[in-house]
């Protein structure tokens, strides 16, 4: 039986709340274990993909759903990294997927670079909308062949995905938790595509994949 508004409001809202519990615990699991962090991540979002009124699948995939296809956890592609805010200011509008606008304002910039890889940087935005939130799409070499041709998001505080920031105030950005947005799997969703400026000259094989 199909859902009320009122019905499916709240059920948002519970989808909103599990994944907030989900983040805060991946985050405390992280400190000291990532890749056991990655399982429980990988864990509970294919528990409600497959099973929540929220799941961003189309009905008629749910039968045949398993689990999100995801590149095992590879250390090498775990980042940190000061947010560089002395850059001139950027107001401008990105087009979602369902060709809305979506007001973005640049905060910083992260610079990619471990001990594996050189990947570059990044842009940080604020979405500029009611209640805000900080957002870091992305796409790279792979992007419309090993992933969604629109970009992943690494960050979005607006649905909870963060995994934080270290003592110092580094900001972990780690792409095997990098993910689809919802109008990967049904276009009825409008999700704010990655712009041109985020796109990495690497392929990140890491994260959630076709």
């Amino acid at each position: 039986m199909a859902e009320t508004a009122s019905e499916n409001w709240l059920s948002l809202l519970d989808w909103r709340r599990k994944m907030s519990d989900l983040y805060a615990e991946v985050r405390r699991l992280y400190a000291s274990d990532p890749a056991a962090a990655h399982q429980l991540w990988q864990r509970v979002r294919n528990e409600l993909f497959k099973s929540h009124p929220q799941s961003p699948l189309l009905m008629e995939a749910w039968a045949d759903f398993a689990a999100l296809p995801v590149w095992p956890y590879d250390p090498a592609y775990a980042f940190s990294s000061a947010v560089q805010t002395d850059l001139p200011p950027e107001q401008f509008t990105v087009q979602t997927s369902a060709g809305h606008a979506m007001p973005l304002i640049r905060v910083g910039r992260v610079n990619l670079h471990n001990q594996h890889h050189d990947l570059g940087k990044l842009d940080v935005y604020w979405i500029d909308v009611y209640g805000g939130g900080i957002f870091l799409p992305f796409r790279d070499a792979g992007s419309g062949q090993t992933h969604y041709g629109g970009g992943r998001y690494l960050l979005d505080t607006v649905k909870s995905a963060d995994l934080g920031s270290l003592a110092d105030g580094r900001m972990v950005l780690d792409f095997n938790f990098a993910y689809h947005p919802s109008c990967f799997y049904d276009p009825q969703w409008s999700c704010p595509l990655a712009p041109p400026q985020n796109k990495l000259a690497a392929e990140v094989r890491a994260g959630e994949r076709l």
